[in-house]
């Protein structure tokens, strides 16, 4: 096995302090605000973001603990493979967000539609390009009929982790 290392460009904070209290996507967050503290020796590749409404940000999941390869997701009461769901207790805890981007000061990025907690190592950015990365004809695997999810998806509410 290949051991592979990263050093984080950035810090992602925002109001969220604890996983418990943390929405599950972004989605269900449109007033979930935060800012993206690039470090200074990256703000050069910050050049250009500006002209983008939202961003993908990768980051690692610095408050995960373990992980088992079948886990019970937020939406559903039975257990699925790891990489069917989107758990943050992952064999490696890399986290992915689509945020909105609001304004670029200098180094700061101001965000919303947050679902990540504060203080979150940030490891990458990237646009976010629908020509890219919307997709038709898409199927949502157990998703589409989860158990909890038409009432979910109707109250956009924040639920708590399990």
């Amino acid at each position: 096995m290949i051991q592979i290392m990263y050093k984080s460009i950035g810090i992602i904070h925002t109001p969220f302090k604890e996983q418990v209290n943390t929405p599950i996507q972004g989605i269900f967050s449109p007033d979930g605000k935060g800012e993206v503290e690039v470090f200074p020796q990256y703000t050069d590749g910050l050049r250009d973001i500006s002209g983008f409404s939202h961003l993908i940000l990768i980051y690692h999941f610095h408050l995960a603990e373990g992980y088992s390869l079948l886990t019970k997701p937020f939406l559903e009461k039975e257990s699925k493979g790891i990489f069917a769901i989107r758990h943050f207790n992952r064999p490696n805890n890399i986290g992915l967000s689509v945020v909105k981007l609001y304004d670029v000061r200098g180094n700061i990025l101001e965000i919303g539609e947050v679902d990540i907690v504060d203080g979150t190592p940030l490891l990458d950015i990237k646009p976010y390009v629908p020509d890219f990365d919307v997709r038709n004809n898409v199927k949502k695997g157990w998703y589409e009929y989860a158990s909890n999810r038409q009432e979910y998806e109707k109250s956009k509410g924040v639920q708590p982790y399990p």
